[in-house]
């Protein structure tokens, strides 16, 4: 008698995910961080009044002339909210670019090198390492005061020395991989490797190190507004408008709450970007 035999269960492959399950920046924060970037950057040229002129009595409510009312000094709060973002973003983003160039240098150099003299240069990166960010914002911007150059700086230098050590470790590792070792061995210079080997393989590190080093950098920026540090006191800046109308919060929240907000979503919309990036970069180098 035939017996009817089961066949074996197919096997099946995991369902690839769809667009819906992909791990992909969320719409609302990359729309969200383009919206308050493009509010920093462009938001100057339309500021119905100037920023810096005073038109009313302090801390006016809002109306049909005024739509946040006035600050501290009768000013439009409106108009130093949309100057007030720009100085912030420059800032932060020319301060990550210095320290991503000094740290690809410092961190590049340090792995090409012996690996003796390669310590004592990060060694001597990592003295600045030691010192708290902020305090080396306070010193050079308090040591020039007024200067968004100075302020620039002490960004730059308070997130390099992370950078080197990033950097170095992502060249250490392509330079002690086989190909590098292959091409040292049929004759290529150094040079040649650096430039068709280290540096394209470091690339994505770079750019990962460069997003998160921009979180830093606007945290310190904005900080330093809040202290009344950088630019001139008349001058507008997120951060200095929350410190300087705080006082008034009982009789007027705008002129505080709403650069707060903005530095909050500013903030966290890239912070959440890089930590994607961050994300993509990892699952691409494994």
């Amino acid at each position: 008698m035939a017996t009817a035999l089961t066949p074996p269960p197919r096997r099946t492959r995991p369902a690839r995910p769809g667009p819906a399950g992909r791990r992909r920046p969320p719409l609302l924060t990359g729309a969200g961080t383009l919206l308050v970037l493009l509010l920093a950057l462009l938001g100057p040229l339309a500021a119905p009044h100037s920023p810096t002129a005073q038109l009313a009595a302090p801390f006016q409510q809002p109306d049909g002339h005024f739509l946040l009312g006035t600050d501290v000094l009768g000013r439009d709060v409106v108009s130093r909210v949309l100057s007030g973002g720009r100085t912030i973003v420059l800032t932060a983003l020319a301060g990550t670019a210095a320290a991503g160039a000094v740290g690809m240098a410092a961190g590049v150099l340090a792995a090409m090198v012996s690996r003796k003299l390669g310590d004592l240069l990060v060694r001597c990166v990592d003295a600045l390492a030691v010192l708290p960010a902020l305090l080396v914002v306070l010193v050079l911007a308090a040591g020039f005061p007024g200067s968004g150059v100075a302020l620039l700086a002490a960004v730059a230098l308070a997130t390099a020395p992370f950078s080197t050590r990033v950097l170095r470790a992502a060249a250490d590792t392509v330079l002690r991989s086989g190909y590098v070792e292959a091409a040292l061995a049929r004759g290529d210079t150094r040079r040649a490797v650096l430039r068709h080997d280290v540096l394209p393989n470091i690339a994505g590190p770079a750019l990962m190190d460069t997003a998160l080093r921009l979180v830093a950098s606007l945290h310190l920026t904005a900080t330093a507004g809040f202290l009344g540090l950088g630019q001139g006191g008349a001058a507008p800046d997120w951060g200095r408008m929350v410190s300087e109308n705080v006082p008034g919060a009982t009789l007027a929240a705008a002129p505080f709450l709403t650069p707060a907000l903005l530095l909050v979503l500013l903030s966290v919309g890239v912070g959440l970007l890089a930590g994607r990036l961050a994300d993509a970069v990892g699952r691409g180098a494994a």
